[in-house]
C-alpha cells in the first residue's frame, strides 16, 4: 500500500482529527446504540488480519487492567517471549500506549520449555516515525475499507499491525472501553481476562453491574481460557454461562487466590496460589492489596496461556521488576508525595485505604483531586476520605472533560474538607508542597489524565 510518509505532528493531527470516545462522558453498560465493530473489521480486513499471527492475551475489567497487562507483559517476557503490549490511556504521550519487549537471543522450546530469557535492551515504546509510518498505513485502509475510524480504532488497529510487522510471539492487548463492542474486540484470544466489574462507564439504573458484566464478557471466545478476578457469585454466573463447557474458566478465591500477604520494603510479599500449585514468596513491587489481587490474575492468566504450571524462580524474576507508572507510585520523600491514577469509587477507596495501612507518616495528610466528568465527584470524594483529609487542592483535569477545579473544591467544602482550588495540576501539585511539611503526606489522584501531567512534572520521565 503506498502512501506520502506522514511526520509525527502529521500523523498525530491525524489521529487527534478522528472522534474520540474515550472523551465522551455518553457511553455506558446498557447504553451502546450505535457502536459496532464493523469498521474495526473492514480496517483489519484490508491490512491483511494482522491480529490472527500472534496470540492474545485480551484483559478487561473496571479497575486493574493496566496493572494485570502489565504483570502479564513481564512474566511472558521472563519466558522468553518477544512480547507486545497495548494499553490505554497514555499519560503523557500517545507512544505510551504501543509497547514491546524487544528481540529475544533465544525463546521457548516446542514443550514449552524457558531455552534462555537475557535479551538485549531494544524494546520500550513505539518510536515516533515508527508511529508515524503505521498511522499513514491506517489511513491508506480507512479509505480501501471505505470507513472513517474512530481514534481509538486508529490506535487499534495501528498496535495490532505493528505487533505483526515487529513480530512478536504474544500480544497483551487491554480493552478501552468495557468490551463487546470494543475496537479490541475483533481479537479471538487465546486468554480472556476480566479482572473486576465496579463504577465506571455505567448509568446505575436497574441492575449495572450485571450490564457492565454483560458487556465485558462479550471479550468471551469459542476456544478461549477465561481467567475472572471478579468474586460476586452473581457475576460469575454470569461469566460462567457465557464461557463454553470445553474451555477453562478459573475464577478467583476458586481457583487461584492470594496468601500470606505483608508490606514489604518495595511493596508487598504474596504467596500466591495458582491451577497449578502454590508460589510462596512472591514480591510484588507495588502497593496496595489489590495490586496482589492483580498479581494473582496475571500469574493465573499466563498459566493458562502456557497451559502448564508456572516455574516458581521464573515467577519471581518477572515481578521483581514489574514497574507500574501512576499506580500508587512514590515520586517524593519529605514530604512523602504518592501519585495514583484512582478515578472511580473502588479505585479511591483503594488508594485511601493502600495509604492509611502500608504508610506511616507523623505529618498531615494532603489530597491533590481532579476528575473528569461522566461520574459523580462526591462518592469518589468520600471514598478517599477527604472530609478528614488536613488540607484538599482541587484541580482541572488536563481534558476536554475536566471537572472545573473551583467545582470540585465547592463538592469537598460540602463534605467538611478545607479545599482551595488550583486549576493548573502541575501549579496544585506545587501548592499542595509548599504548604507541606517534611513529615507529611500528599496523594495525587481521581484520574490518569492529573497522575501524568503531576508525574511529568515531577520526574521528567513519561514512563517508569
Amino acid at each position: 500500500m503506498s502512501s506520502q510518509p506522514l511526520g509525527y505532528d502529521d500523523a498525530l493531527a491525524y489521529l487527534e482529527a478522528h472522534h474520540d470516545r474515550e472523551k465522551s462522558p455518553n457511553l455506558a453498560a446498557g447504553r451502546v446504540d450505535g457502536l459496532s465493530l464493523d469498521s474495526m473489521q473492514a480496517l483489519m480486513s484490508v491490512l491483511g488480519d494482522p491480529h490472527r499471527s500472534y496470540p492474545v492475551v485480551h484483559v478487561t475489567g473496571t479497575n486493574g487492567k493496566g496493572s494485570v497487562a502489565a504483570m502479564i507483559e513481564a512474566l511472558l517476557e521472563e519466558h522468553g517471549l518477544v512480547t507486545g503490549t497495548y494499553t490505554s490511556p497514555h499519560l503523557t504521550r500517545v507512544n505510551e500506549r504501543m509497547r514491546w519487549t524487544g528481540e529475544a537471543l533465544l525463546g521457548v522450546g516446542t514443550d514449552g520449555n524457558v531455552v534462555a530469557r537475557r535479551k538485549p535492551a531494544r524494546g520500550g515504546d513505539i518510536d515516533d516515525a515508527s508511529l508515524a509510518r503505521i498511522i499513514a498505513e491506517i489511513a491508506d485502509a480507512e479509505v480501501v475499507a471505505g470507513v472513517r475510524a474512530s481514534y481509538f480504532e486508529v490506535l487499534t488497529a495501528a498496535a495490532l499491525s505493528w505487533f505483526a510487522q515487529l513480530p512478536v510471539a504474544a500480544a497483551v492487548v487491554e480493552v478501552g472501553l468495557l468490551g463487546r463492542f470494543d475496537a479490541t474486540n475483533v481479537i479471538d484470544a487465546a486468554v480472556s481476562v476480566i479482572t473486576n466489574i465496579g463504577h465506571d462507564h455505567t448509568d446505575f439504573t436497574g441492575d449495572w453491574r450485571a450490564k457492565i458484566a454483560g458487556e465485558k464478557s462479550g471479550i468471551i471466545k469459542p476456544g478461549s481460557a477465561v481467567v475472572v478476578g471478579e468474586r460476586d457469585p452473581d457475576l460469575v454466573r454470569l461469566f460462567e454461562a457465557a464461557t463454553g463447557a470445553d474451555q477453562p474458566l478459573w475464577v478467583a478465591g476458586r481457583d487461584f487466590d492470594v496468601s500470606n500477604l505483608s508490606v514489604a520494603v518495595r511493596g508487598q510479599l504474596v504467596d500466591l496460589r495458582l491451577p497449578g500449585g502454590t508460589i510462596e514468596g512472591v514480591l510484588v513491587p507495588v502497593h496496595g492489596s489489590h495490586q496482589a489481587q492483580n498479581a494473582a490474575v496475571a500469574a493465573a492468566s499466563v498459566e493458562a496461556f502456557f497451559g502448564r504450571d508456572l516455574d516458581a524462580d521464573v515467577l519471581r524474576s518477572a515481578f521483581e521488576r514489574v514497574v507500574i507508572p501512576a499506580r500508587f507510585e512514590v515520586v517524593g520523600h519529605a514530604p512523602l508525595v504518592i501519585i495514583d491514577g484512582a478515578h472511580n469509587v473502588e479505585g479511591a477507596d483503594a488508594a485511601a485505604t493502600t495509604l492509611a495501612e502500608e504508610f506511616s507518616f507523623d505529618g498531615r495528610r494532603i489530597l491533590v483531586v481532579g476528575m473528569l466528568a461522566g461520574r459523580d465527584p462526591r462518592p469518589i470524594l468520600d471514598a478517599l476520605d477527604a472530609q478528614h483529609a488536613d488540607v484538599v487542592v482541587a484541580t482541572t483535569a488536563p481534558s476536554p472533560r475536566g471537572v472545573p477545579a473551583e467545582e470540585l473544591a465547592d463538592l469537598a467544602r460540602q463534605l467538611g474538607a478545607a479545599a482551595t482550588a488550583i486549576a493548573d495540576p502541575t501549579e496544585a501539585v506545587e501548592t499542595a508542597t509548599a504548604l507541606a511539611g517534611p513529615d507529611d503526606a500528599i496523594l495525587v489522584t481521581g484520574s490518569l489524565y492529573v497522575a501524568g501531567a503531576v508525574r511529568e512534572a515531577l520526574t521528567g520521565a513519561p514512563r517508569g
